[in-house]
């Protein structure tokens, strides 16, 4: 009888043992190509950081050229191009905007901190549009009257986003 018994607590030890093994595994596996999938987003996020770094670095020496051709050619006091180099200038700051977005996400910022980065970027990308906003590209004076009112409306509720972030984190954070 005691061989039986010790059989049967054997069997159900080997049982138990087997399933111990199985469910870590099988708990582990997607865990593994979570973290897999995790690292490999990471590397993306910094290369896409990487690449927008070296894009503003370009920006940068490139609008130093153009203002010293500018300068040379005696177009430097011309309204235009510097309504032009205002506009590079404004683009290189969208570039450092997303890049400092990227570096939050691969920081793991918080969501505030993203969103606020967001916000500024698309205040940044809409001043920019209104600062070359020119009517004479439009085929109609309703058709340039239209992107007006929409720019208007798109600053405003970024600009309305933004206070409202500003004024909920103060009363979090107080």
């Amino acid at each position: 009888m005691c061989a039986v018994g010790q059989d049967t607590e054997n069997e159900s030890t080997a049982e138990d043992d087997s399933s111990e093994r199985l469910e870590p595994r099988s708990r582990t596996n997607p865990d593994r190509v979570a973290a897999l999938t995790n690292r490999f987003v990471h590397a993306v996020e910094l290369v896409a950081a990487g690449i927008f770094a070296l894009l503003f670095a370009i920006g940068v020496v490139d609008l130093m050229i153009q203002i010293v051709q500018a300068t040379r050619a005696g177009r430097i006091t011309d309204p235009l191009v510097v309504i032009g180099f205002i506009d590079t200038g404004l683009l290189l700051l969208i570039i450092v905007e997303v890049y400092e977005t990227v570096i939050a996400y691969t920081e793991e910022s918080e969501t505030r901190r993203i969103v606020r980065l967001v916000i500024y970027t698309g205040v940044i990308a809409m001043v920019r549009k209104t600062i070359i906003f020119r009517t004479g590209e439009y085929a109609t004076t309703t058709d340039a009257l239209l992107a007006a009112v929409a720019y208007a409306v798109l600053i405003l509720g970024l600009v309305g986003l933004l206070l409202v972030e500003r004024g909920k984190g103060q009363q979090l954070m107080g």
